[in-house]
Formats: C-alpha cells, sequence, structure tokens
C-alpha cells in the first residue's frame, strides 16, 4: 500500500502518517501546502523513514497534484488538507471555501483522472477517504446523536466549506464512479495540536498564568475523540470500508466547554502546581457567533462494519495530552511566539 495523505503536516494527518509508517510500515506521500498551522517537527518521529516522502503543494493546484499521483503512483488518498479553523472562519471566508471547495475539486478530479488509467486490479483496490467534520450536522438539542443519514444543517462558514467538499466527494463517487468514502468526525484531542484550538489554548494559558476563556455560559457540549483513536479509524476505512459509505466516528465523550477547562485546571495543579488554583483564571467572554449548543455521534456504524473502538477515555486521553505539553516545550514555544500567542479570534466586524 501507498497512501496520498493531504494536509498530513497538519494536527489529525500527522497522527495518520506516524501511525502509517511508524506502526504499520506503510508509503506515505504527504501533500502540505504548509500554512500557519501545520508543522513539521509534528513528523519528526518518521521524517527519515524511507518509506515517507514529503512534497510541499496546494491542492488547488491541479497540475502540482497530477504530477504527484504520477510520480509515486499511490494505492489509496487520505483527504485531510483544510481550513479548519472556526473562528478564522467567521473572518476570513475566503481561505476556507478555496480550500475546503475548491482544493477539494482539484483533488478528486486529479484522482478521477489517475484512476482512470490504472490497470483493472488497481482500479479494483484504489480508495478516496474523504475526511470531515461532525460540524456539517449543526446543532443538536439535549438530546439525539448524529447519524450518517443525519441531514446537514451548517452554522458556520467552515462547516459550510466542509458540507460543500462532502457533497462533492459524495457526487465524485456517483457520477464518475471514483471509489470514494466519507467520514465525519467529533472534535479531535491529543499531541501535536496546533494552539489555537480549546484544549491546547487552555494548557498552555493555563501553565502560563494567563486567563483561560470560556465562550459565553461555558454550557456549549462536545464529543471528544482522541486523535490516534481517529486515526486508527481512518486507517481502517482504507483496509474495510465500502466505496459509497459515509462513516461516523466519535469518542462517547460529552463534555461542557466548562468542565473541559476545569478538568484541565485540576490536572494541571495536581502535576504542576502553582499558589492560585487554575480554575480562578477562567473569564467568560462574548459568545462566537452562531455558536452550535451541542455535538454528539453514533459512532455504531464504524464499530460495526470497521471493527473499531475508540481506546482513550477521555480522562486518561486528556492527561496524557496534558503531559504532553508540560514535556514538549520545544515543539509549542516557537509558535507561541511567532505565530498564535493566544489572542481571541473570530469576533465579526461590521462595518457600517
Amino acid at each position: 500500500m501507498c497512501v496520498l495523505v493531504t494536509g498530513g503536516a497538519g494536527f489529525i494527518g500527522s497522527a495518520v502518517c506516524r501511525q502509517l509508517v511508524g506502526d504499520q510500515g506503510v508509503a506515505v506521500i504527504n501533500v502540505d501546502k504548509l500554512t500557519y498551522a501545520a508543522n513539521p517537527k509534528s513528523l519528526d518521529p518518521i521524517v527519515d523513514d524511507p518509506r515517507y516522502a514529503f512534497e510541499r503543494a496546494d491542492i488547488c493546484n491541479r497540475c502540482a497534484l497530477e504530477d504527484i499521483f504520477a510520480k509515486y503512483r499511490p494505492t489509496a488518498v487520505l483527504h485531510l488538507a483544510a481550513e479548519s479553523h472556526v473562528d478564522r472562519s467567521i473572518t476570513g471566508a475566503g481561505a476556507f471555501i478555496s480550500t475546503n471547495v475548491v482544493g477539494t475539486y482539484e483533488l478528486l478530479e486529479a484522482a478521477r483522472l489517475y484512476h482512470a488509467r490504472l490497470t483493472p486490479d488497481l482500479r479494483a483496490r484504489f480508495r478516496f477517504v474523504h475526511v470531515s467534520t461532525d460540524e456539517v450536522y449543526g446543532s443538536l438539542g439535549a438530546e439525539g446523536r448524529f447519524n450518517e443519514a443525519t441531514a446537514y444543517q451548517s452554522s458556520s462558514p467552515y462547516s459550510a466549506s466542509k458540507a460543500a467538499s462532502d457533497h462533492l466527494a459524495h457526487a465524485w463517487f456517483r457520477t464518475y464512479g471514483l471509489p470514494v468514502i466519507i467520514s465525519n468526525c467529533s472534535n479531535n484531542y491529543g499531541p501535536y495540536q496546533f494552539p489555537e484550538k480549546l484544549i491546547p489554548l487552555t494548557i498552555l494559558n493555563a501553565l502560563e498564568g494567563k486567563s483561560l476563556p470560556v465562550y459565553g455560559d461555558g454550557s456549549n457540549i462536545r464529543d471528544w475523540l482522541y486523535v490516534d483513536d481517529h486515526a486508527k479509524g481512518l486507517i481502517a476505512l482504507l483496509e474495510r470500508g465500502c466505496p459509497g459509505e459515509k462513516y461516523n466516528f466519535g469518542g462517547d465523550s460529552e463534555r461542557t466547554n466548562l468542565a473541559v477547562v476545569e478538568l484541565i485546571c485540576d490536572i494541571l495543579d495536581r502535576i504542576d502546581p502553582i499558589r492560585r488554583p487554575r480554575r480562578s483564571f477562567i473569564t467568560f467572554v462574548t459568545d462566537r457567533p452562531g455558536h452550535d449548543l451541542r455535538y454528539a455521534i453514533d459512532a455504531s456504524k464504524a464499530r460495526r462494519e470497521l471493527r473499531w473502538e475508540p481506546h482513550q477515555t477521555f480522562e486518561t486521553g486528556i492527561e496524557q495530552t496534558v503531559r504532553w505539553y508540560l514535556e514538549n516545550r520545544n515543539w509549542w514555544e516557537p509558535l507561541r511566539a511567532s505565530v498564535y500567542g493566544g489572542e481571541r479570534l473570530g469576533l465579526a466586524e461590521v462595518r457600517h
């Protein structure tokens, strides 16, 4: 197997690359534009492995993609490249439309043309896994979970761009026969996550004695999935997923945002105590525009058909995550100093 991974220097993508190369000995071509949220240091464990190759390219560049397909002749694609931060999409939707919609189109077309030229046996084995989010489904009330048949009701420019890319991916299966599989996952967390997201931002602010911003009253609920568990699910899709189908991945770990922040504070107070309890740093700030109330994933199809299970509970996973950030300052300190220092993002400007 030879897998082309787009966005492999990002959070989820690097976890997939590390597992494919380091744990399974699979050849990987990492195609990444290296935007602000990408970090080649996340791939240090495999960078010298002869089965790993890196190509710096924009998925919006069809010619570059076609050259990469011709050069490496992959047997599968894992498409993770995306602009992914909801707050940034509120003030800069254009980049999300470009990468998530146009980029997905260009990649699908490059893959379609490549797939059509394969020999019949290679064509039958080829897979294109399109990785998406539970945010395309919109907001849940107090009951129920998203399943693969849930209608799309996107709330943010980010989720709308991902919904559009999902529809494109499915259309390329229905119209052209490209063997596409779509996955939708709940909120990921774990090591190597860029510090603009809730969990790493809270960890690093708490370590530095800064305020811990919580949107609204902190009652918004997310289902949390440890990134390495998600990566295992995506690899299972390459091996056992059915083209034309959709699979949801979730961690069975619903928590309010406030509960997540409080747990991080408690873990840090236990393993890295300071004079003040870190919960005293929590500050409630203006809510995000269009903030969905609750997400929850029904992952029973993935459990049943892929024989996949999340191994980490939220309590074990968040403890490992906090300890990783404590032990790997050389990974995140340069990012805090020169790329993103923890400032508030996503406040929509109103022009008169």
